[in-house]
């Protein structure tokens, strides 16, 4: 280990001795220093009465910087504070140095003190800093620093290049901009380099991660330049939203991974005031499934309408009190005059849902629960049939029976030619529902389908993350397997405004973007974290993608329209479709016999009452309910398909 490095990792008090020793060479030197400019000759120092002063002068400056706290700083994060703090030092120690010459006023002229504090602030401020760009410039900790680019000049990559001049985890060596004005300029010492020119750049400074300083950057600009890093195989970081910097949410050095929906690079529409607080502002609002994903997030964004009462109606204990907990703290930290009930409860008790709305006068209801994971509901037909059909149903007859006056389903786009039970539970529970409006008179009833959520529980791109940090293999379905995805907050957003447009039984659809194809998003995410997938071109990579074959029930790819009758809405992101239905008289005899099927556990007489439906179901797979097929009496099962 070098002399410098010894120093280094010394401790506390030993610098702090070795930099009261520093400061009393300098105070000596700046002392001499100052006789020599003002006298132009150094005989003073043959002077006794001169040494016996600069002791105490030694004494007095040490106590004053220490007193100001300069030798509690740590060298290589100091600040140009420290500056300031050695220019008040240096003052005192000048008035120390003015009492002191009233004992030898004959050999001091006055304006040796004023000289001996300019040069004490050279040599003492100037001595730390020079040292401390020494220690930042130099890769003293050179087995664990990183070299890193930072992709963005802008005012954010250079905060964060300062931030990380102290971080003895990267090393910033390079600048990359789409600005042809900062092409081959320097900041802090860091050349600035054509995007184009990245690849170079990395191979040349041994660059081993990428980190974006693009917080203001719209989704459709990041997915550009994520797109052109992609194929680099090096890991990309990001600093966090513009937003969350500002609001103190996250600091600026705080890296993290990057978000999915900037891959998908799909921009949010702001939200239409009018839509948005229509249903929500100064009414009483229940969300069923308030701890689920989709449901948690209505919650989050109804609290920001400031309705009157927010009901979370929650089956899970734990979900009801974490979201509880989380919208309570929410309240609380900005003053917000909404009274918030969470209750426990499940949507297939109706009387338990009817007594709910009566007590609070509900106007407004988001029927967020469902059980939705496709393989779930294949294995537990009848709990399936039971949640999203008859719990639908009965909060349904539930808010005509309290007199609601909206209500909006969550739907999904698995009830389009649904192929599994999960798809057909959610048709059927569509069917009750425009059954239902043409016979009420007090709830306007309307429901909003959607394809998938991005992070919600049973995503793919968590478990994608995990696999990837497991060192893999990922695990996908199929080669050509697409799916739609949105954000929470943006579905949410959606469905609330869409919720406002209802006037009885409309089904609305998002509009989803372009479908993206699973394993090519598999693709982008392990060449995002710096690694390489494992195939025939490059047997020597480090992450292989496995294809498992199609779940129970699983489509290839969703659609989002039953026919081709649909219209634009107010809302550019909104459209309505006009869909065929089953008024109430002929829905609830089937409805009936379902509700009599489950309750014998009759799966066979389940799956023909499905199939005889108009839900368009038409299975991939046999009865796969885990109870059915494990029956002791296997000579009573009859499989239709």
């Amino acid at each position: 280990m070098k002399g410098y490095e010894k120093i280094l990792f010394l401790s506390r008090p030993k610098k702090r001795i070795i930099s009261c020793l520093c400061d009393a060479i300098f105070i000596s030197v700046a002392y001499f220093f100052a006789f020599f400019i003002r006298l132009d000759h150094l005989n003073v120092i043959y002077s006794v009465e001169l040494w016996k002063a600069l002791v105490p002068l030694i004494l007095l400056t040490i106590f004053i910087f220490s007193q100001l706290g300069l030798y509690r700083a740590i060298l290589r994060y100091l600040t140009f504070q420290a500056l300031f703090v050695i220019c008040i030092g240096a003052l005192l120690s000048m008035f120390a140095f003015y009492g002191l010459r009233l004992y030898i006023d004959d050999l001091v002229p006055r304006t040796v003190p004023i000289i001996y504090a300019l040069f004490l602030v050279l040599f003492s401020g100037g001595s730390r800093m020079i040292m401390r760009n020494y220690i930042s410039n130099r890769n003293l900790f050179k087995a664990y620093r990183k070299n890193v680019i930072i992709y963005g000049a802008g005012s954010t990559g250079r905060q964060l290049c300062f931030t990380l001049r102290s971080n003895q985890e990267y090393k910033v060596v390079a600048f990359v901009d789409k600005d042809p004005t900062l092409f081959n300029t320097n900041i802090m010492g860091i050349r600035v380099y054509n995007s184009y020119d990245i690849t170079k750049v990395i191979d040349k400074k041994n660059v081993t991660k990428i980190l974006l300083a693009l917080p203001s950057a719209s989704r459709s600009e990041r997915k550009s330049v994520l797109h052109a890093l992609e194929p680099l195989s090096i890991e990309v970081q990001t600093v966090p939203d513009v937003d969350d910097i500002l609001s103190g949410k996250s600091r600026i050095d705080e890296l993290q991974d990057v978000a999915i929906e900037d891959l998908l690079g799909r921009d949010p529409v702001t939200p239409h005031v009018d839509l948005f607080t229509a249903n929500i502002t100064g009414k009483v609002v229940m969300v069923t499934g308030a701890g689920g994903s989709i449901g948690a997030e209505l919650c989050r964004q109804i609290l920001n309408q400031k309705p009157l009462k927010l009901l979370l109606f929650e089956v899970s204990e734990y979900n009801l009190y974490a979201i509880d907990k989380e919208l309570s703290e929410i309240v609380n930290k900005q003053g917000l005059n909404v009274e918030i009930y969470p209750l426990l409860g499940s949507v297939q008790r109706e009387n338990r849902l009817q007594i709910v709305m009566e007590t609070f006068q509900v106007q407004t209801i988001y029927h967020a629960a469902a059980y939705k994971h496709v393989p779930m509901v294949e294995f537990n037909v009848i709990e399936g049939i039971r949640n999203n059909i008859f719990g639908t149903l009965y909060t349904a007859q539930a808010a005509i029976a309290a007199s609601v006056e909206t209500f909006v389903l969550i739907s999904t786009d698995k009830a389009v030619r649904p192929t599994n039970v999960m798809g057909a539970t959610k048709r059927m529970a569509e069917l009750s529902l425009q059954a239902l409006s043409q016979i009420s008179t007090n709830t306007h009833f309307c429901m909003v389908r959607f394809g998938n959520v991005l992070g919600s529980s049973g995503s793919v791109i968590p478990l994608f993350k995990r696999q990837i940090a497991e060192g893999g293999p990922l695990t996908v379905t199929d080669p050509n397997i697409i799916r739609y995805f949105m954000t929470i907050p943006e579905a949410a957003q959606l469905v609330i405004q869409a919720g406002a447009m209802g006037k009885g039984g409309d089904v609305f659809v998002l509009d989803m973007g372009d479908p993206v194809k699973i394993v090519e998003l598999a693709r982008k995410l392990i060449n995002l974290s710096g690694l390489e997938v494992i195939d025939d071109e490059n047997p020597n990579g480090d992450i292989e993608i496995q294809f498992t074959g199609l779940r129970p029930g699983e489509k290839l790819y969703e659609e989002l329209l039953i026919g081709n009758n649909v219209a634009q809405t107010q809302h550019e992101r909104i459209m309505t479709a006009d869909e065929d239905y089953l008024p109430w008289a002929q829905l609830e005899p089937l409805l009936l016999q379902l509700d009599s099927a489950c309750h014998e556990f009759h799966h066979e007489r389940v799956r023909e009452i499905l199939l005889t439906a108009p839900t368009g179901f038409i299975p991939t797979d046999g009865i796969c309910d885990l109870v059915w097929s494990n029956d002791i009496k296997p000579e009573l099962k009859v499989v239709s398909l």
